[in-house]
């Protein structure tokens, strides 16, 4: 209850000082007004001589007089009949003034002259406009335009302030207050919205959706590249973790190293003192048991004499 006693406080601010203006000298004429707002009423020709008229909404006398004087109106509070220009003013309009109201003029000899028929329909104007757009699959733009207020809104659409040609225009969907661009057209687009007693637009300068899509493939290229180029350096580096590994049951060698003698030849004692003669063993080759964790050293080295 509060939300809807809110939004009509906010309807009726929006409308203070909204006005429109009607002939109802035409014959079954229909006239609009403004919620919270004025109707400017041209009931008569102000350079005629009308003895008397009377004003009646529905079968309810509101408003009587006869050349200059006002008689009666029930309206006083919030209207006013101006009888130079026979203009009849009614402000702070409500839903209940949507009503046929019926003007009857008579002569001095209070015969009827003439009898018209107005019909006044109170509508809320639009208060706001909004445009959002989407890039669809193929290139194409759709638009959509929504409003806050207003009773019986109409919707048309513009580009650079003129209407959208066959060329510009892919599709439409008047339930769905929506249109569809082609692939190439941008520029300044407008949605309008209307009834009769206001009119909002909104503008939003646009790309295509070709242009768009450029930064962002771009973008997405990018992104693809440098997970490549990371999941192909993480499996090189898994693989020559594996190939470092050693495998299970290889066995290893072990070098034992045999005894190394030197000693000096006796032959050459006198030439050659102190010249030494390294003699090498049999070096052989030995299967190193498999272990889960070494105990010792891989190598062996055997005792070095160094004979006199």
């Amino acid at each position: 209850m509060e939300a809807v006693f809110g939004l009509l406080v906010m309807l009726l601010g929006v409308s203070h000082g909204v006005e429109t203006h009607c002939d109802g000298r035409q014959y079954a004429a229909k006239c609009y007004g403004p919620l919270g707002g004025t109707v400017v009423l041209q009931l008569m020709d102000g350079a005629s001589q009308i003895h008397r008229y009377e004003l009646k909404k529905e079968s309810t006398v509101i408003l009587r007089g006869r050349l200059n004087e006002i008689i009666t109106n029930s309206l006083k509070d919030r209207s006013v009949f101006t009888p130079s220009d026979r203009t009849f003013r009614i402000n702070k309009l409500s839903r209940t003034d949507s009503s046929e109201y019926t003007l009857s003029i008579f002569d001095l000899e209070a015969k009827l002259t003439s009898k018209k028929t107005l019909h006044l329909s109170i509508q809320a104007p639009v208060s706001s406009v909004l445009v959002a757009s989407e890039c669809l699959s193929q290139g194409e733009m759709k638009l959509s335009c929504s409003s806050e207020g207003g009773d019986s809104p109409q919707y048309s659409w513009t580009l650079g302030g003129r209407a959208l040609t066959d060329a510009e225009l892919y599709s439409e969907n008047k339930e769905e207050n929506s249109i569809t661009l082609k692939q190439h057209v941008s520029g300044r687009v407008a949605c309008k919205v209307w009834n009769h007693v206001s009119t909002v637009s909104k503008e939003e300068d646009i790309l295509n959706c070709a242009t768009d899509a450029l930064p962002i493939t771009a973008g997405v290229l990018s992104a693809l590249v440098i997970f490549l180029v990371v999941g192909v350096a993480v499996t090189c580096a898994n693989k020559k973790k594996k190939n470092n590994k050693p495998k299970e049951g290889e066995d290893d060698q072990e070098v034992t190293y045999a005894d190394v003698r030197m000693v000096q030849r006796q032959q050459r004692q006198v030439e050659q003192r102190g010249k030494v003669e390294v003699e090498y063993g049999q070096v052989k080759f030995s299967e190193r048991p498999q272990q889960t964790q070494p105990a010792g050293e891989d190598c062996l080295y055997a005792n070095v004499r160094k004979g006199r």
